[in-house]
């Protein structure tokens, strides 16, 4: 006996839903319509504002190339509107300055890309094992429960425990990137191990019971089918957790210390953007800095965020069903 097919016309269904339904789903419909435009409202007002008060900066070929600026504070305090507020009179000397930002930006992607050499893989192993060869077993949950704490552990708490085991230790030369990525690395991998494994779990059993029918070792499976299956997704929460450490500011004071000049080492002191945010936006005439190096933090991360997708993109595996 054949199925019945449906006679119904395209958007019979949709015509058919009670009036009172009809009104429900609209007014869900632009429910959701409005938290997307109040959710979007503040990510725009602060786009806006950064661009207005440090694209002016970022766009200078000095900003990328040059040290730190030293005397921004005393530029700010010999200015003549300055002078005015302490009652001198005469001209004021203002004094010049370049503003560099060098240092901050190569700090930043040396310690977060050390982070994300130490986080990353570590994560992703650690997820394999959670959800294709642990399960629901003891050993797992007991990973899965002291993972989602240190997910909800603060940041400084992470920069004072590297800061006791590391720094310390090694006394003033304990201060550098390295000590920085270590810092990050254990905000990063609790992130990249939830991620992953929700990841893992989107993959479809069918896959890995073919790739099993084939003869086709478990860890060969895991490797050659389920990984590349899941490889976006893995990828947008390694560059989640690469976005939230690249931001962070209380790990850094206690681990990486302050520099004004360049240092391509992983080892001696360093600085990052999120630190110079910090400083300058604390200290008189250092505004317009903190401003645009909270840009150029932003312009990284979407830059890395985008290379990520476009790699990712070439190499994995499309899933239908």
């Amino acid at each position: 006996m054949a199925a019945p097919t449906s006679t119904l016309p395209p958007g019979a269904i949709g015509h058919s839903l009670s009036r009172g339904r009809r009104i429900r789903n609209r007014l869900a419909e632009s429910g959701m319509v409005l938290a997307l435009l109040l959710a979007a409202v503040p990510l725009g007002a602060i786009v806006v504002v950064l661009f207005v008060k440090g694209f002016s900066l970022v766009t200078a070929v000095d900003w990328w190339t040059k040290p730190i600026p030293t005397n921004v504070a005393s530029n700010a305090l010999s200015s003549q509107a300055a002078q005015d507020a302490f009652g001198n009179t005469g001209a004021a000397s203002t004094q010049s300055v370049v503003y560099g930002m060098q240092p901050a930006i190569v700090g930043t992607i040396m310690i977060t890309g050390l982070a994300a050499l130490m986080a990353i893989p570590l994560g992703v192993a650690a997820a394999v094992y959670l959800n294709e060869y642990g399960g629901s077993g003891r050993v797992a949950s007991v990973i899965r429960f002291f993972t989602d704490v240190m997910t909800g552990v603060p940041s400084v708490v992470m920069g004072i425990f590297i800061y006791t085991i590391w720094v310390l230790n090694f006394g003033s030369s304990g201060r550098s990137a390295f000590a920085g990525g270590l810092a990050l690395a254990c905000l990063m991998l609790p992130v990249v191990v939830r991620s992953t494994e929700e990841m893992l779990r989107l993959v479809p059993d069918t896959l890995r019971q073919a790739s099993a029918a084939l003869g086709t070792p478990k860890w060969r499976t895991t490797m050659s089918v389920v990984i590349p299956a899941a490889l976006p997704g893995i990828t947008s929460g390694a560059m989640l957790a690469v976005a939230r450490a690249a931001g962070e500011t209380a790990p850094i004071l206690f681990t990486v210390g302050i520099v004004t000049s360049t240092n391509w080492s992983i080892f001696g002191q360093n600085t990052t953007l999120s630190q110079q945010i910090y400083q300058n936006a604390t200290q008189p005439g250092g505004e317009s800095i903190a401003w645009a190096a909270a840009l150029t933090l932003i312009v990284i991360v979407v830059v890395l965020t985008v290379s990520a997708r476009f790699v990712t993109s070439k190499f994995s595996v499309r899933v239908d069903g």
